[in-house]
């Protein structure tokens, strides 16, 4: 054909040098398929290496830049806290080992967002002693079969992995710590910080008497029952940069005229509520009109269009008991739920007033996602026994996220802070009593123990609802009882909250207040924070 002989002319010398071009392209391509194979794994393996480090670049990131209340925020990932031990919330204890044997495949595949929001629950004894975390698991690159060792430098990929302190132990917690986190979630814009003080005399006082007021309650009755000493009714509250009146009824009255005010709490809250009806009562007695005969009060001063109302929720979320008929048995605590008895009916209030604190070393289970995850002083074995930080944390934070969520709700939430006990030469059930006759001087009791973790836990999570409540309009204060009270041991029943019988031994009583007593400052602070309310 021509095109034959165009391209090779026949019987010419030069046949050879012109067909030697055609075959080096076959030749090349030859050796190129044999070579890539070959090196094929290191490229293949140097752009993994480069995918690796990019993630575990991220999950670094995720682990130690996220900011810990942001992720706080996320109301439905409440840990890890830094009060129990690392494990997954939502796993059942029971269940997770299986899960982690017949589901490698999905823990493999997790995407990196799992790395920020993994849950975490406890794993801790009683004594709260702090345990390691974990090693996190390699991952399996796809089930290849391990290659031969080549000269090129091999790493495993694996997730990034928390390194845990070798040696310093847990920062302990001090009063300075708390004290700038009280300043935080106060109001800086107040000039006078009305919880930083001494108890100075107040030779006026009481300004009522268990004669004037029938809303004291016998075991806070000191004065029926004999107490010999009267000095505990001489102190009054001096903050250290401004003064604090003593509550005048007659302004309180008009100051909340049209008003409503709800405690959510527990029998201190109560004592706190009846403290203000006495106060109240040289002037007017409220009328009860509460609907049911348990701890669920409500009381309405018709001439002022103001009501109080009491709603008994010592643990403040769901709350179930595991005997209808004993109280001393453990409670149910559904840590991740709303108590929706008190969180139904707040929404109409101007002011709620919360608080919670000594029922929470009472013997308790702890469910989240209605899964038992701990308890507390409970005789199984094969539960995990935590700490009362675990579930006081969560608790507020539930409560926290329970009037946030409330669509119509547009009062003003007070987190009354806890008021600690006093018990001496001994725990409340082997002889602890309270016996001293005058307050401490503020050099000479300092905030610690687990008065402090609380302390510290309810200003952690006020700051956050804080910060929740801020997108919402909601506001969220600080009512700061903890150090005035720290400071009174003199102010409890003892063991005149009841006539003496030397045939029945009965715990001394240091955790309520006397009425009157101590706690009527509680109502000298209230006015002022409900007065800076109005000026904002």
């Amino acid at each position: 054909m021509k095109f034959q002989s165009s391209e090779l002319p026949i019987g010419k010398p030069q046949t050879r040098r012109k067909t030697a071009p055609k075959l080096a392209p076959l030749i090349v391509i030859t050796i190129l398929f044999t070579i890539i194979p070959i090196y094929y794994p290191s490229i293949r393996y140097s752009s993994q290496k480069k995918i690796s480090e990019v993630i575990s670049s991220n999950s670094e990131d995720t682990i130690h830049v996220v900011d810990h209340l942001d992720n706080d925020l996320q109301v439905n990932h409440p840990c890890p806290v830094e009060d129990v031990p690392t494990k997954p919330c939502n796993v059942p204890i029971k269940e997770e080992q299986q899960q982690q044997e017949h589901e490698p495949e999905q823990e493999q595949k997790k995407p990196e967002k799992d790395e920020k929001s993994t849950k975490f629950v406890t794993k801790s004894d009683i004594t709260d002693k702090k345990v390691q975390p974990e090693p996190r698991k390699k991952l399996d690159r796809h089930n290849q079969p391990a290659r031969k060792k080549s000269g090129h430098h091999q790493r495993d990929f694996t997730v990034p992995k928390v390194v845990p302190e070798k040696t310093e132990q847990k920062k302990q917690l001090s009063n300075d710590d708390v004290r700038i986190l009280s300043s935080e979630v106060s109001r800086s814009s107040e000039s006078c910080d009305l919880f930083s003080g001494e108890w100075v005399k107040n030779p006026e006082g009481p300004y009522y008497t268990n004669d004037t007021c029938y809303a004291i309650q016998q075991h806070q009755n000191c004065l029926k029952f004999e107490r010999p000493d009267s000095d505990f009714l001489k102190w009054r509250w001096k903050p250290d940069a401004c003064e604090l009146p003593i509550f005048d009824p007659t302004q309180f009255l008009e100051f909340v005229r049209g008003k409503s005010l709800a405690f959510v709490g527990d029998s201190v809250a109560r004592n706190h509520m009846q403290s203000l009806i006495c106060l109240l009562s040289k002037v007017v007695y409220p009328e009860d009109v509460s609907e049911t005969q348990d701890e669920n009060r409500r009381w309405i001063y018709k001439d002022y269009d103001f009501n109080i109302s009491m709603f008994w929720a010592p643990y403040l979320v769901k709350t179930e008991k595991t005997d209808p008929n004993d109280v001393t048995q453990p409670f149910n605590l559904y840590l991740d739920e709303f108590d929706e008895f008190w969180t139904n009916q707040i929404q109409g209030f101007d002011y709620v007033i919360i608080s919670a604190g000594h029922w929470f070393f009472r013997p308790t289970m702890f469910y989240l996602n209605r899964r038992l995850v701990g308890c507390l002083y409970c005789p199984q074995s094969n539960v995990n026994h935590v700490t009362s930080y675990f579930s006081y944390r969560r608790a507020f934070r539930t409560a926290f996220r329970a009037i946030n969520s409330l669509e119509n709700y547009k009062g003003v939430t007070f987190l009354r802070t806890f008021a600690p006990s006093h018990f001496e030469n001994g725990p409340w059930d082997k002889g602890g009593d309270c016996a001293r006759t005058k307050p401490f001087k503020r050099n000479e009791k300092k905030l610690e123990g687990y008065n402090l973790e609380f302390y510290k836990i309810q200003l952690d999570e006020l700051k956050i609802a804080q910060r929740a409540g801020r997108r919402k309009g909601l506001k969220f204060r600080l009512f700061d009882a903890t150090q005035p009270m720290l400071l009174r041991p003199d102010g409890h029943p003892s063991k005149y909250g009841r006539y003496a019988n030397p045939n029945v031994t009965v715990p001394n009583d240091c955790v309520h207040w006397c009425l009157p007593g101590p706690i009527d400052a509680w109502n000298d602070f209230l006015v002022q924070l409900l007065k800076r309310e109005v000026g904002d």
